[in-house]
This record gives structure tokens, C-alpha cells and sequence, in this order.
């Protein structure tokens, strides 16, 4: 009844090795079979226009001619619009150069149809599929079968969703799942799977082994003994299956074709014999066909604590092996043709036979045997019930004596197909073909995808066997690894503990390329555009969650373990990061997430309990401030948003350049140095127009700035006043859109780029100069500001200028340069037991409180102690202080020490007074020596500078802050840092210059302070 399965197949397999050898005239994804001499002409004058004027690149792939046209380079000097090397229509024309003449590409057939098939069919068709039918019985048997073929329809289908998703590339189940999942999923599953199929090739060969062992023993020529013979005969075959592979991709399919027309032939001998019951084998339980034998063996006789879960567990290995195509993806002609057609149907036709031959042995071998020819039945017994009984037969010693020898029959005799065949020899021939063929499969796939693996550099340390050699690229390096490991299992010959381990590994693959179709799906990702329309997300993900059941049923501790190691190599290679973007799904549904999460949110109203600090830092360049980025991500960090604004000023050309290679090598920095941050560059006129730009549109509805973040501009008394005035202006412009306001001094200064090199960023972005040219940079006297205002000037006065000093063999710092550098990476070590010190000198919300306290949740900063400075009335210390305390107990914010400050309002230090009158001195107008009219003219001119009688009008605020000074150096000069309210002048009432002065006089000579002002709504509340 299955005879006609291996001769049509033998037909097919024929006929396809034809077609595929024939030669293509013009594209190899063409079959032209006539071609016209004018079609010929045409063809060949539009290839040759394509190749002189470089204008009509002709581009054969997937039976499609795409035509491009070249267009100006103009506005991207480098031609490619996204400023990449190319793109992905590009990478296809150059897969298809002539270079690749030579190179060795199969069919559907020949590389994928059977090689699945020779893998699918391997020893447990001959040798154990009789077994299962005697325990479970025809119907379970098929319905073992069945759940097999399930599990890998699904995984077939899912890897045809993945492969007809673009262009598939060598490396098999590796190259899918890295694609879709990423390289943390990918490289896991890649360097396991590419292990298992080197210890298949030591099972495969031992299996081989074994058999010609048990050959030699049963006509008494074993060389040493059993195992030794086992080693021998298996070092010498994987030896050969080696030189087979080394040999080349066309001598190992030329192998394949051969091994599969012996495996097809020991089918079709099964199947004959069958037909043809002989005298001589009815003792042996075979008596060709029988409906009284189908029934007795259509249910199941479980024995020796055998379970229907323990048969499938020893069963499912056999499906396995739908990958084998796949796994050299990079040697098909067309791979998203051939991967779907090979892998389907190969599980169609397998499946047929798995479940034909079950049928078949079931419905003529009885369960049981002697195999002694005495054992018929002389009168009619009226008590036989047994199928064999009615075939006069009596075999009931095997049931009624528990000493009988019964060694015949589907429960007894794991050579039942040999028996039942019409030439044993050849079923002998077919094991040897399914264990060849299986053990050639894995030893080609193994370093195929261990090359693959390699050359996406996700494991460094095995960099040297992504080398090829020859047209077909083939991994040497990794034929001799593959060897060596099987050459190690081979030797041990004790596979029955690595066995399960390794079907664990091939189930944990089919897993994740389910998930992979089910997650691309779920992300929604507009670049999952699969050719093949035969797949659902949800069965997918039905199909993962079975091989994650299946691994447990065949072996818990071998799937626990699979886990485990696919758990710790995830977690290596996400956290080595390896730099590599490949669009895949988990960038896609982050994407979605994210999306979803950020609409959601804006559907909220804030709260007060939910406030966070989220923080515009205008910082410029990122690697340029580095101690103010730090010192805001301690209180940022996995807490509120980080935006660093940085404002381009110049020619709008030149800027938007800037700005579009700005972004991206500015976020990678922040990635690099683990800066929870944003990078924000935009384009203004001036200084201020680029500060309200980020301030309006920076962030994503409620995932946008409320505080503004700037350094102290250091060196105002040097720079001209009108940068002054557009600082002082960012921060009323801050409070005008509800920002609160903190201003960050350090007393070494926080600008380190004349240090660095702000153009010159880390060694992986610039190549390094050479080591006997010294590089020295001069920098334009705006970029030495150490302000934090984000600000570039046009290319020409921003850029360094390089020069080479042969001369000098170093350049040391000057010691005012080598404590700048220090002091910009203080933020980064853990800090002592020392003190935050909050000076809390108004209510503005509760911001001042609530920066330190988070700041203190930080690990580095968790042994630093809260103490809170006060003003107060002396002679109410106590009372307030007790009220503090109970404030802050309501807010639960920990402290350990609160300070009154009574004298807060006491004159300050007369040659403090003269100091601070010594440093406004330059920036008084002092209209009473001038007449009016010069004096109104000088102010409206320069409207920063200090009036006579402003200065008289606010002479109490101005000794308040000189005061504040001499308090903060007498309690606070060992604090680790220091967090102050920031004095707010009212804008149009105070000039520039006197509220510089104010800022300046207050936190000079300090440890590093933060001066906060929050918008006056409230961030602290009583209530949970």
C-alpha cells in the first residue's frame, strides 16, 4: 500500500537534480526557456547603458527587476540619504556580483527537501518505531506521531514565516532567531545549537558504530571488545564524514543523494515484505496482514513501567532534524523559496511514512513471539483469545511463565523491520544510510552556524573561526572544532546522559523561533511583511509553548539545565552589548511598548505623590560637563527623565549637518558611559531662542522636563555682558513655563573640552592618531567658558584646531587644569560617611528637600547623612527646630541633624563687604559723577550695569548673601555637597550684573552647591 511513496519520490528527487544543475542564463532566481533574438538584444543594450552611465543598476531577485536611478548628492556629500555605507537594495546587488561565480547553490530539493528528510528518517524508524507500536499501540502510536509532527508543523511553519521576511544569509536556526529576537536570544541559542549538532555527529556515529559492532559479534570477528570496537570503527568514520565535508558542499550533497536512495530502497524493502508472510517467520510473530492482529494492537500494552509520556519522550527525537535545510541557509540558491517548499513538505512526506510503517508493523506483528517452530496448536483450545492463537499459534508461555524466553515479537525484537523486509541486509543498509546521512547533516550544519556566529563578533573570544576558505566560503576551522568534539563523545561512548541534553537544545531552538513569529507579530512592526501567509501568531506561540512542554517531558533536568544555559549566555551577552542593529522584534515591541505606555500616561493627570525631577540639563556637548551630568543622574537615575539640550547657533546649513551627526554620536557617549539620558540638540538664532525651544518641545507628553539643570557660569566677569544678560533670562524664562531652576557650581569649574577635545570623542568613534605625533588643540576663547549653557558656534570658530608637536613627547596639565579634571569625575565614586547639607531658606514646593533625599537613595551615595539648615529667630531655636522635625517626619525624609541659623541676618564681615564692592566695581554705572543725559544713554545701552541707587535699594539682600557665604564656609565647608535655595531676583528690577554678583558671592569657595528654586507647587505631601 506505500509502495508507490519511495518510487514517485525517487522520481521527484531525480527530476529536481536535473532542473537544478542547469545552467541560468541571465539571473539565477530565472527560468527562461526561450529567449528571442530580439528579447536577447534589448536585455543586453539595457545592461550595457546600466553599466556605462551607471544609471539603471539592474537588481534580479525574487523574480522582480527593480530599477534605480541616481540622483544628485546634494543636500548628504556622501551620497546615501540616511548616511549610511548603503542600502539594503545596495547589499542585494552586491550579493550578485560576478565575483560569486563558481560558488556551489542548491535547489529546494537537493538542499533542503533531503537533508530534512535524511535527518528526519534516522535509526528510530528502523529500530525502535516497531517497540512503540507494541507499548502504545496502533492509535496511540499514531497519535504520538501526530503530536510530534505538530510540533514541528508549527516550527516549520514559523520558519518559513521568518525565512520569507528578506534576505536569509548563512547560519541557519542561528541567523533566524538572531534576526528577529536580537543578538541576546540569537547568541544563546546559536552557541548551543551549534554544540548540539557537533555532539549529534559523535551520537549519529556511535549509533553507526554500535550496529556494525553487533554485526561483528554475531559472527564472532570483533577486533578487541565491544566498546573498543565501538571507539575504532567510530574515529575512523567521523574521520571520513570529515574528509567528505572538507571535500565540499557539492561532494557532501552528492553523499546525501546517495545515502537517501539506500534509505528509500530499505523502505520500499519493508514495504514489499509485508506483502510476502513466509512460514519461517510466523514463530517469529509476522503473519502478513491480519484484521485480527490490527485490533489486538490498536490499543496500548504498556510494560515495565513504560507511560504513554515515556514513549513519546523516546520517540520525539526521531521528528527532529526540520532545521537541516535551514542550517545552510547561506549555500541555497534562494533561500525564501526553498525553506518553506523543502521544510514543509519534507514533514509531510516523513510523517506519511512514520505513520504508513506503524500502520503496516502493527497490522502484522503480533506483540509477542517465541520464535520456537513447536509452538502451534495440534487440537482447537476453546480458551484462545490471542490473534496468534487464531493463527494457531500458541505463544501464551510468554505470558503464563515467567522464566519463558520470548524474543520475537513488537514488545521483544527491536529488529522486527528486518525480520518482516524481503532482504535484511538491506534494512541493515537503511540504518547505516539514516545514522551516515544524519551524523553528514550535523557535521556540515555545525560549523556553518558556528561561522555565522562568529562573524556577527557576538562572542569575541571566537573570532578566528568566522575565517572561510575557498568560493564557498567553508568553515574549516570550524570542521576541525566540530571533530574534535565529536572525535571527544565518540571516544567516551557513553551518550545515553548528553542525549536528552541535546534534544533539549534542538526543542529550546523550535521554541524560540516560534516566540521569534509570534513576538514580530505582536510588535506590529511595519518591516514584518512575510512572503508566506501561512502563519498565525497565536499558533506560533501555541507551538513554543508545546516545546517547552516537551522538553520537560522528555527529560525535567535536561530541560532545567537547557534553561539555565540559555538563561546565563543571554545575560553575557546583554551585558557585554554587543554593537550590532539588526530591527529586530524586541526593538520593535520596546518601540510599542513604550508608545502605548507614553499615550496611556498622558491620559493621567499628575499627582503630587508622583512628582519626579525631570531634568533639562543644557550641557552642550554631553562628554564636555561630564561632573554636571553625573551629579544630576544620581537624583535621575531610574527615577525621572534626563534631556541634555544642546542649542547650535551659525549658519542654518552647516548647523542642521551638525546637528544630524550630533545626535547620534552624542546619544551613543551617553549609552556608553550608562547615562540613563537623552540627547536634544536643536537650531536658534541665539542662545535664548534655542533655550525656549527645548524648553516647549523637549519630551513626550507627560514624559517632559519640569526642571531646568545649568552650571554657574564661571568666568562672567570676563565675557561680554550680552551672554550674561541671555543666562539670567534662561532662568526667568524657566519659571514663565513652570520649570523649576537649579544652577550646579563647582568651585574647579565644570568645563572639561580644552582637557578633551570637544569635537574628540572616545576611541571607538575616531581612530586613534599615531603615537609619535603629539595632537595639541586650540580652542576659541568661547569654547574656555565654563558655562553649562548648551552653545555651538558656527564650524568655523567651533571646530579645533589640530596641530602636530614633534617636539614635546607629552603635555602635562598645569595644576589648575589637573584639578578640573579631577573634580569632573568625583560624582562617579562611591562618597564617604559625610554630609549632605540642605539649606532650606524658602518654600518653593519642596524641591530643595526633595533632590537630596534621592540623591541619598543612590548607592553611592546611600552612607552620606541629610542635615537641614534653617533661619530662625534666637530666641525660638528650639521651637523651631522641633517644628522642622516634625515636618520632616511627616514628609518621612530622614535626617540627622537640623541646624537653626539665628544670626542668619547679622551684618556680614566688613572686608567681605569691601570684596564684594571690589568685584562690582567695573560694572557700576555710578550715575551720580555723570549727567543725566550721558547717564540714561550709558544705561540704556548697557542696561546691565548697576545703578547708584539700585545698589542702595537692595543693600539687605546683598549682605544676606555675603552673610550666607561666611555661614556656609562655618558649617558646610566639609559636606560632601551642598543644596541651597537659590536666590530669584525679579526680572526688569535687578540688573545682570548685581544678580551675578549675588550668585557668585554665595557660593564661592565652596564644595560643589546646588542652588534650587522649584516653580512653588508642591513636590512633598503628608498623605500616602
Amino acid at each position: 500500500m506505500f509502495w508507490c511513496l519511495p518510487v514517485s519520490f525517487t522520481f521527484l528527487v531525480m527530476q529536481g537534480a536535473k532542473s537544478c544543475s542547469s545552467k541560468l542564463l541571465l539571473c539565477h532566481s530565472f527560468n527562461f526557456s526561450v529567449y528571442t533574438s530580439k528579447m536577447g538584444l534589448f536585455l543586453f543594450g539595457w545592461f550595457f547603458l546600466q553599466r556605462k552611465f551607471h544609471m539603471l543598476p539592474l537588481l534580479c531577485q525574487s523574480h522582480k527587476i527593480q530599477t534605480f536611478f541616481m540622483f544628485s548628492k546634494e543636500p548628504f556629500e556622501d551620497g546615501y540619504a540616511n548616511g549610511e555605507e548603503g542600502t539594503p537594495a545596495g547589499d542585494a546587488a552586491a550579493a550578485y556580483t560576478p565575483d560569486s561565480k563558481g560558488v556551489v547553490k542548491f535547489g529546494w530539493i537537493k538542499g533542503v527537501l533531503v537533508r530534512c528528510m535524511l535527518n528526519i528518517w534516522g535509526v528510530m524508524l528502523f529500530i525502535r518505531l516497531s517497540w512503540i507500536v507494541g507499548q502504545a499501540g496502533i492509535g496511540l502510536s499514531v497519535l504520538v506521531i501526530g503530536m510530534a509532527t505538530v510540533v514541528t508543523t508549527i516550527t516549520g511553519l514559523s520558519t518559513s514565516a521568518i525565512a520569507t521576511n528578506g534576505f536569509v544569509r548563512g547560519g541557519g536556526a542561528y541567523y533566524l532567531i538572531s534576526r528577529s529576537l536580537g543578538p541576546e536570544f540569537g547568541g544563546a541559542i546559536g552557541l548551543i545549537f551549534a554544540f548540539a549538532n557537533a555532539v549529534a555527529v559523535a551520537m549519529y556515529v556511535v549509533g553507526f558504530a554500535e550496529t556494525v559492532v553487533e554485526l561483528l559479534k554475531e559472527n564472532g570477528t570483533l577486533m578487541i571488545d565491544e566498546m573498543n570496537d565501538i571507539r575504532i570503527i567510530g574515529a575512523i568514520t567521523v574521520v571520513i564524514l570529515l574528509g567528505i565535508s572538507i571535500a565540499g558542499m557539492e561532494w557532501e550533497a552528492k553523499a546525501q543523494i546517495v545515502l537517501l536512495v539506500i534509505l528509500i530502497l530499505a523502505i520500499g524493502n519493508f514495504v514489499i515484505g509485508t506483502f510476502i508472510p513466509l512460514d519461517s517467520k510466523k514463530p517469529k510473530g509476522f503473519f502478513g496482514y491480519n484484521a485480527d492482529i490490527f485490533m489486538e494492537n490498536f490499543g496500548p500494552d504498556f510494560r515495565q513501567e513504560e507511560t504513554f509520556f515515556s514513549v513519546f519522550a523516546i520517540f520525539f527525537p526521531a521528528a527532529t532534524g526540520i532545521l537541516a535545510g535551514a542550517n545552510i541557509s547561506g549555500d541555497l540558491a534562494d533561500p525564501q523559496s526553498a525553506i518553506p517548499k523543502g521544510t514543509l513538505l519534507a514533514i509531510l512526506i516523513t510523517t506519511l511514512v512514520y505513520v504508513g510503517i506503524a500502520v503496516s508493523v502493527g497490522s502484522c506483528v503480533v506483540r509477542d513471539a517465541t520464535g520456537n517452530v513447536n509452538d502451534t496448536f495440534v487440537n482447537e483450545l476453546t480458551n484462545c483469545t490471542t490473534a496468534a492463537c487464531k493463527l494457531n499459534y500458541n505463544f501464551s508461555s510468554c505470558h503464563t511463565q515467567p522464566g519463558a524466553e520470548c524474543h520475537y515479537g513488537l514488545m521483544n525484537n527491536f529488529q522486527v523491520m528486518s525480520m518482516v523486509s524481503g532482504f535484511a541486509p538491506l534494512i541493515s543498509a537503511g540504518i547505516f544510510s539514516a545514522t551516515l546521512s544524519s551524523a553528514l547533516a550535523s557535521l556540515v550544519s555545525a560549523p556553518k552556524i558556528f561561522q555565522a556566529l562568529c562573524k556577527d563578533s557576538i562572542y569575541p573570544g571566537f573570532q578566528m573561526f568566522a575565517k572561510g576558505y575557498g568560493k564557498n566560503n567553508e568553515p574549516l576551522r570550524g570542521y576541525i572544532l566540530t571533530f574534535l568534539i565529536a572525535l571527544g563523545f565518540i571516544l567516551i561512548a557513553e551518550l545515553n546522559v548528553i542525549a536528552p541534553i541535546i534534544s533539549n537544545f534542538f526543542l529550546a531552538s523550535y521554541a524560540l523561533i516560534n516566540f521569534s513569529v509570534f513576538h514580530a507579530s505582536l510588535a506590529k512592526s511595519p518591516g514584518w511583511r512575510p512572503a508566506f501567509k501561512y502563519y498565525n501568531m497565536w499558533i506560533s506561540l501555541v507551538g513554543a509553548i508545546l516545546c517547552c512542554i516537551v522538553m520537560f517531558v522528555i527529560n525535567w533536568w535536561a530541560a532545567l539545565l537547557t534553561y539555565v544555559i540559555v538563561l546565563g549566555l543571554y545575560i553575557y551577552v546583554t551585558y557585554k552589548k554587543p554593537d550590532v542593529n539588526w530591527g529586530s522584534s524586541t526593538q520593535a515591541l520596546t518601540y510599542l511598548n513604550a508608545l502605548q505606555h507614553s499615550i496611556r500616561l498622558a491620559g493621567v493627570e499628575d499627582h503630587v505623590k508622583n512628582f519626579r525631577p525631570q531634568c533639562l540639563i543644557m550641557t552642550g556637548a554631553p562628554n564636555a560637563r561630564p561632573a554636571l551630568l553625573h551629579l544630576v543622574h544620581a537624583f535621575t537615575k531610574n527615577v525621572g527623565l534626563m534631556i541634555c539640550g544642546h542649542v547650535h547657533m551659525g549658519p542654518r546649513r552647516q548647523a542642521m549637518k551638525e546637528l544630524s551627526t550630533d545626535l547620534a554620536k552624542y546619544q551613543r557617549w551617553l549609552i556608553k558611559n550608562k547615562m540613563k539620558a537623552f540627547y536634544a540638540p536643536v537650531h536658534a538664532e541665539d542662545l535664548r531662542d534655542g533655550g525656549q525651544y527645548l524648553m516647549q518641545a523637549a519630551g513626550l507628553g507627560r514624559m517632559r522636563p519640569n526642571t531646568l539643570v545649568v552650571g554657574f557660569k564661571k568666568n562672567w566677569r570676563q565675557s561680554d555682558m550680552r551672554d550674561v544678560e541671555t543666562y539670567i533670562n534662561l532662568f526667568h524664562d524657566a519659571f514663565d513655563v513652570q520649570y523649576g531652576v537649579v544652577v550646579i557650581r563647582l568651585k574647579e569649574g565644570l568645563d572639561i573640552s580644552h582637557l578633551q577635545g570637544q569635537d574628540l570623542l572616545s576611541s571607538q568613534e575616531k581612530s586613534p592618531c599615531p603615537k609619535d605625533v603629539i595632537v595639541k588643540v586650540d580652542y576659541s576663547k568661547k569654547s574656555e567658558t565654563d558655562t553649562s549653557i548648551a552653545f555651538a558656534p558656527s564650524s568655523s570658530e567651533r571646530a579645533p584646531t589640530p596641530r602636530k608637536d614633534s617636539k614635546s613627547s607629552s603635555s602635562p596639565l598645569n595644576l589648575a587644569d589637573q584639578r578640573l579634571l579631577d573634580a569632573s569625575s568625583q560624582f562617579q565614586k562611591k562618597q564617604g560617611k559625610s554630609n549632605i547639607d540642605v539649606w532650606w531658606l524658602f518654600d518653593d514646593g519642596g524641591l530643595t528637600l526633595l533632590i537630596p533625599y534621592l540623591i541619598t537613595t543612590k548607592k553611592k551615595w546611600k552612607d552620606c547623612k541629610i542635615r537641614v539648615f534653617i533661619g530662625g529667630k534666637i530666641n525660638r531655636i528650639d521651637h523651631d527646630r522641633r517644628a522642622m522635625a516634625t515636618l520632616l517626619s511627616k514628609f518621612r525624609i530622614d535626617f540627622s541633624d537640623i541646624m537653626v541659623l539665628g544670626d542668619i541676618n547679622t551684618k556680614p564681615k566688613k572686608e567681605n563687604i569691601a570684596a564684594f564692592e571690589k568685584m562690582i566695581e567695573p560694572f557700576r554705572l555710578h550715575e551720580d559723577d555723570k549727567e543725566q543725559e550721558v547717564a540714561d544713554k550709558m544705561k540704556e545701552d548697557e542696561p546691565w550695569r548697576i545703578t547708584d541707587n539700585e545698589l542702595e535699594l537692595y543693600k539687605t539682600k546683598t549682605y544676606r548673601q555675603i552673610r550666607l557665604n561666611e555661614l556656609l564656609k562655618e558649617h558646610s565647608s566639609t559636606a560632601n555637597i551642598i543644596v541651597m535655595s537659590l536666590p530669584v531676583a525679579r526680572k526688569g528690577a535687578v540688573s545682570s550684573a548685581l544678580y551675578m554678583a549675588w550668585l557668585e558671592v554665595l557660593s564661592k569657595d565652596l564644595p560643589p552647591i546646588l542652588l534650587v528654586r522649584g516653580n512653588h507647587q508642591s513636590v512633598l505631601t503628608f498623605y500616602s
